[in-house]
């Protein structure tokens, strides 16, 4: 059975940075792509970044050049470094996995096979 635990969220002041993380387990993401949405109250959820197996990365404009993904293999991990934060970062932000054996990068949130129960992040101004 796959699980994927996210931590790591909490509340900064706009201008800060967090570090998510997400333990995958219950089977080898080899050839998955791992990525994470977010969901603010009142919206629909959101396709953040994604990173996969083959070492693409793909962001949302609206993150790029403020979030990183990496992940570690090894252990089954995924992080999402999130820089410059804005109060418009406050959501859910949920972790999930896509299998794509042929090393494709899942851009939609709607490709992923399996999500985490999500954690939040609160940006105050």
């Amino acid at each position: 059975q796959v699980q994927l635990v996210e931590s790591g969220g909490g509340l900064v002041q706009a201008g800060g940075s967090l570090r998510l993380s997400c333990a995958a387990s219950g089977r080898r993401f080899s050839d998955y792509g791992m990525g994470w949405s977010r969901q603010a109250p009142g919206k629909e959820r959101e396709f953040v970044i994604v990173v996969s197996w083959t070492g693409s990365k793909y962001s949302a404009d609206s993150v790029k050049g403020r979030f990183t993904i990496f992940r570690d293999n090894t252990e089954n991990m995924v992080y999402l470094q999130m820089n410059s934060l804005k109060p418009e970062d406050t959501a859910v932000y949920y972790c999930g996995v896509a299998q794509t054996p042929w090393g494709g990068i899942p851009k939609t949130w709607g490709e992923y096979d399996y999500w985490g129960q999500g954690t939040q992040v609160t940006v105050s101004s």
